[in-house]
């Protein structure tokens, strides 16, 4: 039988969002009236069709059925223990504590660098910070584990006693066993739990959160004509597939964020399309990430309007991303992104 997907799309927001909600043209997305929708779109591998909310009852009863499901999940108020979605988007900020990642490898990794920028991003609004050792980037070379770690441990050590909400990114779980006395608050994995074998068995043990993010392949070969059959509904494949293998694991808790991956074994045409689209993970009932700061498709798009740190691209590829309601943006310029977060709330949200 065809498989069908459902992507809630037609927001609102604001004051006009609430109303739309309390007269029932609408629903509320994630349990927040002040981001709504009116319309799904109903997806195959053959074709998409657009409808409205009130047009759900005469679909056909399997297919009505399976809508439903979907939507009580869109709906849902999201949990995860130690943030709060009810202001969204929350800003993650980076922190590379490394030689060689792509646009700021080298900056942080001396001295008290690292902590200092840690302590100025949380002053500009940065709710999670992200630390990690090992650069992604394409082409790069896997780093040894305890090389890994020293790069982290002095800076993690500090940062953990301004008591923030502390994300370590890493493929491994050695780095996770010594990661967590210094009670960490979540691990965002880029590898997908797919790099280390024993990770899932580390999550289970700690209870740990942790972020299930998508790359296909590695670093080092991730964008050598990276292929799909269909970008969008193959990665939403791979994180139902993920979550019932972790569930079947024994992990119990719904502590998990989902990052679709942009740039990580994909061109172009896959990161445009999963930014457009992303709005149609909400139907898996997790919270969704989103990293697209300074990433190589803006470079694509802008073209000799490039700059170093694709500001511009990056604001407006996350206020889009906002506006399909993901509630984390991953991004390296906090103060400028939650300036235009500011910014926009104040024109849309009144």
């Amino acid at each position: 039988m065809q498989k069908y997907y459902t992507r809630a799309c037609n927001f609102y927001y604001g004051k006009k969002s609430i109303e739309k909600v309390l007269n029932k043209s609408s629903l509320p997305l994630n349990g927040n009236s002040l981001i709504s929708f009116d319309s799904i779109e109903i997806i195959s591998r053959k074709n998409v069709k657009r409808i409205n909310i009130k047009k759900i009852n005469l679909l056909k009863n399997f297919l009505k059925k399976k809508i439903k499901k979907d939507l009580k999940k869109i709906i849902k108020k999201k949990k995860f223990k130690g943030l709060n979605f009810s202001d969204f988007p929350i800003l993650m900020g980076v922190i590379n504590l490394t030689t060689d990642s792509f646009s700021d490898g080298g900056k942080y990794n001396k001295k008290n660098k690292g902590f200092n920028h840690a302590k100025y991003l949380i002053e500009k609004g940065c709710k999670i910070i992200d630390i990690g050792g090992e650069s992604t980037r394409p082409g790069s070379d896997e780093v040894k584990t305890k090389k890994e770690w020293k790069r982290i441990n002095g800076t993690l050590k500090k940062i953990r006693k301004l008591k923030k909400f502390v994300s370590v990114d890493t493929r491994k779980s050695w780095i996770i066993k010594k990661a967590i006395n210094y009670n960490v608050n979540m691990i965002n994995d880029v590898s997908g739990l797919n790099y280390d074998s024993n990770m899932i068995n580390i999550l289970k043990k700690t209870k740990i959160p942790f972020v299930i993010h998508h790359m296909k392949g590695n670093p080092k070969t991730m964008q050598k004509n990276p292929i799909y059959k269909n970008v969008l509904l193959d990665i939403y494949d791979f994180f139902e597939t993920k979550i019932k293998k972790i569930k079947s694991s024994g992990i119990k808790h719904e502590n998990i964020i989902l990052d679709p991956g942009i740039g990580f074994g994909k061109n172009l045409k896959h990161n445009i399309t999963l930014i457009s689209k992303i709005s149609i993970f909400h139907s898996l009932g997790f919270p969704i990430m989103l990293g697209v700061s300074r990433k190589r498709f803006i470079k694509d798009i802008s073209g000799n309007n490039d700059s170093k740190e694709r500001l511009g691209g990056t604001i407006s590829s996350s206020l889009y991303a906002m506006m399909q309601g993901v509630q984390i943006l991953r991004v390296h310029d906090v103060n400028e992104l939650n300036q235009s977060i500011k910014v926009f709330k104040s024109l849309k949200f009144k």
